[in-house]
Order: structure tokens, then C-alpha cells, then sequence
């Protein structure tokens, strides 16, 4: 990931005044330019020239390869080229038996051939310092040379690069890593800032790096599954974790007994899970090993569980008939299987777990669809689990027809409308019809829109089925108007008597009890007088 090395096509720049170095005598020689700022393999025209004015021995020293492109009396014009470095040409002459010398600075600057942000960590976890570090080879001069570290366009770090140009100099910045730099890109710049000298600022990137970061929670794995597998039932093995980063890296699956069953795994915002469907067999072992795996980034995260498959049938429940004649006798068995135990059967009163339970019972109208319960138990890894079955016995009986069935007097209204309520029960369910004894006619059971005075009479209602049969007898009385006139032409004049004689006691009641007061007030002032008249002691 070098950067690409820039092709410099600038100007020199060449300083107008050389640097003298005098000899003995008055003869002096000089350099132009004195300076020079060129790109790093770039020439440069050197020009040396001396003042003396006989035996005169001109000449150029240098590191680099020089051409002569020409010559006078007292000048010579060199070519330098290929120039790799800063560096100091040195003009030197003999005049006669004087020497002297001149210099000249000449200043290389390059761009970096290498600009290279180092490989990032496949993963960084969240909250962990980051450290990038920018390699850089080569550029000059260094002093105006800097590095910056970026994440996308924003900038993180600026530092000089500092150092010689041969040498290669990584710059370092440490980041706390967070959930918002997941899918990041990182990258190194330099600038070569070559503005003081009049020119431009010059950069070279590298390639990005994309970075990715993960976060894992404090737990493991949660495990909704349960302890305990019963062969030949479907069982769902569940597994979850909350609260990862990036969800949707994550890998999550189950393994059962050293295999992967047959899952779903679902992946939401910071969520993921693991379902299982799997059939118990009987070819499972009788323990298995469950274990819930998630892989985020270099993290494995794991949970363990140690599941039980059992076989436990249902206790076999049985009537010797599950359909009777009332009075008839049946037999209710409760039978336990695979290891299991009775721990309850209905109508036997509890006692110590057994293979096997059993009573008999003489059938009556009471037991009809009475259901009888059966309970069986089984330990499994210190767990008791229970089985129950249930069974229901008809029970044929006659019909039953009581006051509470049907009432025997009832009294209606001409003209109402009423409802007769009469009926039977029975196994199978009985019918029934009431009749008038008088003529046969037939009284509608259930709603009579309107009650008519011919309807008066006895009536016998039977049931019957093909149990038997029973009958009860119902007296319907119906109020006409006829029959309430007279009603009330006699009641009227009793009414009356009755008033009468009420009013004649109270006036009897009434005289007697003043007659009672006026004697008792005569007796009082008797006896006021008579104590009056009797003489002193």
C-alpha cells in the first residue's frame, strides 16, 4: 500500500549570491548560484569564475556527475546532475602560486516513496486503545515534511516527521475504539510544505484500512431448553445472546450429543439466537451433552448443559364396560408401564405407589358419565414427572319424573300464555307425552301461546324409554271470565258482613270502656267524701 511517488517538475531555485573563499593574493575565484533547491535526481548549472589574470587553474568539486558545457579566460560552466541529496559543490582555482575556493548549497527535496498506514488488527474490541502507525520512506526535507493520521476525512493526529530522509520514521496516534468505527477507513497522508520556498504544499495518501470492531456483553449464552428429552416427542432447543456488536457477524448454533441438529439462527440489531427442532428417539443416549456456541470476531463464547431422555408411557386405564345396565358391576383398572408407578386412581383411597391398582363398583343413575382418573409416576434425575389418563362410564337407566321434574297443580289464566315445564331424565334420554284421563286430549310440553278454558282437567304424563317407564299425574285448573264474576258477586257482600261486624265490636268495645271509667271516677269521690266526714281521733 506504497503511496505513488510524485514526479517533481519544478524550477530550480538558484540564489544569486556565491560564497568567496579569498586566497593570499587579490585573486579571488566565485560560484554561482550559491544556492540551489531542486527535486531530488534533478541537474543543476554551476558557474565558476576567478579574478586572476595569468596561470590561472579553474575547476568544480563535486559528489555528482559534472559535465563542462563551456569555458573562458576565467569562467567554466558545469552541469551537476543526478543530484541525490543536499550537498555543497565546491569552486576551486590556482593562480600562480595562490589558491582559493568557493561553495555553494544545494537543497534536494522529495516526495515520501513510501506512505503506508500499518495493517490493522482484524478485529478491535470496543473500548481498547487502537494504535495506528504511519510508515514513511524517504521525503525531504524533513523539516517541512508531517504526517497525518485520518478516520475518513476527519483528522486525528498531525506530527512532523523529523529524522534523516534515509532513514524511514513511523508516526503512532492510539484511539479508543468505539461501536461508531465499525466499517471506518483509516489512512496516513504526509505533506511536504515547499510553500516558503515559493512553491506548493505537496501530499501523498496511503490506502485506506477499513477497520472492524466487535463488543461482546459480560454473559454467555442463554439456554431455554429443557433438562429433560422424553423419547418420542419433538423437542425445541433454544439459545440466545443480547447485547453484541456487530449482531449481524455474529455466528451462533447449537450442538447436540457432538452433532448439529437441524436449525434456524436469526440475527437482529444486537440480538441473536439459535433454534432447534429435534424428534427423541430411542436410539439417543440416556444423557447428551447440549452446547450453545457463538463466534463474534476472535471470541468464542460457549454454554453447557447436560440433557436426560427418558421413556415414560402413559398408565393404562381400563373399565370392564364402559357401557352398563344400572346395577350391573364393573371393574376400573389403573396399570403402570416402564418403571413408573400408580400414585392415584379415583375411588380408591391413596395409599403407597403400586404397578397396579383395581376396584369393582355395582353401577347406579348416579355414576352415569362419573369419570374415573388415573395417575402414574416416574423419577427421572431426582425429578418426579407424572402421566394421568381418564375415562368416562355411561351408565342405562329408566326415566326419572319427580315433583322437581314436574309440578302436579298448575293454574292458569284463560287467554295467557304459559309455559309447562315437565321433563324427564334418563339413560337413553326418555319420551314423554301427558294426556287427559277424561278424553285422551294431549297437553303441549313447553310454551302454550294461548290458554283456553277446555284445557282444564287431569292430565297423566308418561315416560318411557327402552329402559322403562314411569308416570305422574298433573292437575291444570284455567281461570275463565265467567268463573271470576261470580267470585266477586260473592265476595262483595261477605266483604261487607265482615266490615259490619268489625265495626259493631269496636262500638261494644268502645261503650264498655267508658261505662268502666265513669264507675271507677264515681268510686273515687265516695271515698273523698266519707274520709270528710269522719270524726278526730
Amino acid at each position: 500500500m506504497a503511496s505513488t511517488r510524485a514526479k517533481p517538475t519544478l524550477p530550480l531555485l538558484l540564489a544569486l549570491v556565491a560564497v568567496v573563499i579569498p586566497g593570499p593574493g587579490d585573486a579571488q575565484v566565485s560560484i554561482y548560484p550559491r544556492e540551489a533547491f531542486l527535486p531530488q535526481g534533478g541537474s543543476v548549472q554551476v558557474n565558476c569564475s576567478s579574478s586572476c589574470k595569468e596561470d590561472l587553474s579553474l575547476g568544480l568539486e563535486t559528489q555528482w556527475l559534472k559535465d563542462e558545457l563551456e569555458s573562458g579566460p576565467n569562467w567554466k560552466l558545469f552541469e551537476l546532475s543526478e543530484i541525490g541529496e543536499n550537498s555543497s559543490p565546491l569552486c576551486f582555482e590556482n593562480c600562480g602560486t595562490m589558491q582559493s575556493s568557493a561553495s555553494a548549497t544545494i537543497t534536494v527535496y522529495s516526495f515520501p516513496e513510501l506512505v503506508e498506514l500499518r495493517p490493522l488488527p482484524a478485529w478491535q474490541q470496543v473500548g481498547k486503545d487502537l494504535t495506528l502507525r504511519c510508515h514513511v520512506d524517504g521525503g525531504a526535507p524533513r523539516t517541512q515534511l508531517s504526517a497525518v493520521l485520518l478516520r475518513g476525512e476527519e483528522i486525528l493526529s498531525r506530527q512532523p516527521v523529523g529524522g534523516h530522509p534515509r532513514d524511514p520514521k513511523e508516526i503512532t496516534f492510539t484511539v479508543l475504539a468505539s461501536r461508531g468505527d465499525h466499517g471506518a477507513n483509516f489512512s496516513c497522508r504526509t505533506e511536504l510544505d515547499l510553500r516558503p520556498q515559493g512553491l506548493a504544499l505537496f501530499s501523498n495518501v496511503s490506502e485506506a484500512r477499513r477497520l472492524r470492531t466487535f463488543d461482546l456483553p459480560a454473559t454467555i449464552p442463554k439456554l431455554d431448553t429443557p433438562d429433560l428429552l422424553e423419547v418420542g416427542t419433538q423437542q425445541k432447543l433454544f439459545c440466545s445472546l443480547e447485547g453484541l456488536f456487530p449482531a449481524s457477524e455474529a455466528r451462533i448454533y447449537l450442538e447436540l450429543g457432538g452433532q448439529m441438529p437441524t436449525q434456524e439462527s436469526t440475527n437482529s440489531s444486537d440480538s441473536v439466537s439459535a433454534t432447534a427442532l429435534v424428534e427423541v428417539t430411542e436410539e439417543f443416549d440416556r444423557t447428551l451433552p447440549l452446547r450453545c456456541v457463538l463466534e463474534l470476531a476472535d471470541q468464542i463464547l460457549e454454554t453447557q448443559r447436560t440433557l436426560t431422555v427418558y421413556n415414560f408411557s402413559a398408565p393404562v386405564l381400563t373399565l370392564s364396560q364402559l357401557e352398563v345396565s344400572e346395577g350391573s358391576q364393573v371393574t376400573v383398572k389403573c396399570e403402570a408401564h416402564s418403571g413408573s408407578k400408580v400414585v392415584l386412581l379415583s375411588g380408591v383411597k391413596p395409599g403407597p405407589p403400586t404397578p397396579q391398582v383395581q376396584f369393582t363398583l355395582n353401577a347406579t343413575s348416579e355414576d352415569h358419565k362419573r369419570r374415573f382418573f388415573c395417575s402414574a409416576a416416574l423419577e427421572v434425575a431426582g425429578k418426579f414427572l407424572s402421566k394421568n389418563q381418564t375415562l368416562e362410564l355411561h351408565v342405562l337407566y329408566g326415566p326419572r319424573l319427580d315433583e322437581t321434574d314436574c309440578l302436579g297443580n298448575w293454574t292458569w289464566q284463560e287467554g295467557s300464555q304459559q309455559t309447562l315445564k315437565c321433563q324427564a331424565w334418563g339413560n337413553p334420554s326418555p319420551k314423554m307425552t301427558c294426556r287427559r284421563k277424561a278424553d285422551g286430549a294431549l297437553l303441549p310440553i313447553g310454551v302454550v301461546k294461548s290458554v283456553k278454558q277446555e284445557m282444564n282437567g287431569t292430565y297423566v304424563c308418561h315416560a318411557f324409554s327402552s329402559h322403562g317407564n314411569v308416570t305422574r299425574n298433573v292437575y291444570l285448573t284455567v281461570l275463565y271470565h265467567s268463573q271470576n264474576n261470580w267470585t266477586i258477586i260473592i265476595l262483595v257482600p261477605v266483604l261487607l258482613v265482615i266490615v259490619g261486624l268489625v265495626m259493631a265490636a269496636s262500638y261494644v268495645y268502645n261503650r264498655q270502656r267508658k261505662i268502666r271509667i265513669y264507675k271507677l271516677q264515681k268510686a273515687q269521690e265516695e271515698a273523698i267524701k266519707l274520709k270528710g266526714q269522719a270524726p278526730p281521733p
